[in-house]
């Protein structure tokens, strides 16, 4: 698979957050481009998003990390069109010959069948009802969904069979399943978090270019919860010398809009995300990019990342305590919860067929 684009030689693309195409590590060759002295034309700065579907052989995804809420979770897309520079997915795109830099936001893969190889295994004997998550890797209401609509069908079939559910996104997608989620909710089966980086829309648009605004995402906080859907906010990643100033601010503008949990992630940098990062902070914010990097390391034992359980998502170190210090005397301050996924109703479920297994 031919690179494009190189770590050192970074290039802002319209709409993309990744400046450059990292190898692949599972490919068995690797090429680069290289300056032969010949004259080229300017290569285009605009990558349009192509689309490919993948039939599924299975639904849920099963973890038994203890540091996470929950044992499952559904993917309907691999890759994100959002572009979220930081995002810690991307390296899994490099299991489908794709690169995690801007394959991961221009190559997309839909998910065919995905909600009748649902059906199958919630329909198992030795199936046990728990919360599934939707979006553990990729955001479910990224703009591919607009058109696919697998989002919607899951849900629609997890109403159906009553089991609940928990959905994480940046997208005011959300908002166009406002009927069938507060229908849901008033069967205690859903609970919405909504992603929180900052308040800066400038920073938005090259951290995050193709997601939400902050302001469409507050909105889509204020009408959930209008709704009577339990809303809460997810702020992450924090990210020290970048948007840590932010969680005090973050905090008050979600509770004001109708969050009622909080819960926040540190920046995680694994595999190829960490040079796709350092790239695009030299190619943005380079009078911060030492400085940024430097705390990162500070909060990960001395390396860009640590994949620990327990440390992944918060860290360690003076500065990472500082963070958990500041974000739980905010979240004191305007009554949040803790992010949790207890509560749901899990007793009405019933397997998709049940009832017309009765007159087989």
């Amino acid at each position: 698979m031919a690179s494009l684009g190189h770590p050192d030689q970074p290039t802002v693309y319209k709409g993309r957050g990744a400046t450059y195409d990292p190898h692949n590590r599972f490919a068995p060759t690797r090429s680069e481009v290289e300056d032969d002295g010949w004259w080229r034309e300017e290569a285009s700065t605009t990558i349009a998003t192509e689309v490919r579907e993948e039939v599924s052989k299975s639904a849920l995804s099963w973890n038994k990390s203890p540091d996470l809420p929950f044992d499952r979770s559904l993917n309907p897309y691999r890759g994100c069109e959002h572009g979220c520079v930081y995002c810690y997915a991307r390296p899994s795109h490099a299991y489908w010959d794709l690169s995690p830099g801007l394959d991961f936001e221009t190559k997309l893969i839909a998910r065919s069948g995905l909600v009748e190889r649902l059906k199958e295994e919630l329909c198992q004997p030795n199936y046990v009802c728990r919360p599934i998550n939707l979006s553990g890797n990729t955001d479910c209401y990224q703009p591919l969904e607009a058109k696919h609509q697998t989002t919607r069908r899951i849900l629609e079939l997890l109403l159906e069979c009553r089991h609940p559910v928990t959905i994480v996104t940046k997208s005011t997608l959300v908002l166009r399943d406002l009927e069938l989620l507060s229908e849901m909710a008033e069967h205690r089966l859903v609970r919405v978090f909504v992603s929180l980086t900052s308040l800066d829309a400038n920073l938005k648009r090259t951290l995050e270019p193709r997601a939400a605004s902050p302001q469409a995402r507050l909105r889509a906080i204020r009408e959930l919860n209008t709704a009577g859907i339990p809303v809460g906010a997810l702020i992450s990643p924090v990210i020290p010398g970048l948007t840590d100033h932010e969680i005090e601010k973050l905090l008050e503008a979600a509770s004001r809009a109708g969050a009622r949990t909080s819960a926040w992630m540190l920046l995680r940098l694994p595999y190829e995300v960490a040079p796709l990062f350092e790239a695009w902070l030299e190619a943005h914010y380079p009078e911060r990019a030492a400085k940024v990097m430097s705390l990162m390391r500070q909060c990960r034992g001395g390396k860009a990342y640590d994949a620990k359980f327990g440390k992944r998502f918060r860290g360690e170190g003076v500065f990472a305590d500082l963070i958990a210090q500041r974000f739980a005397r905010a979240s004191r301050q305007w009554n949040m919860q803790d992010r949790t996924e207890q509560g749901l109703n899990t007793r009405d479920f019933r397997p998709p067929r049940a009832q017309q297994d009765l007159f087989i």
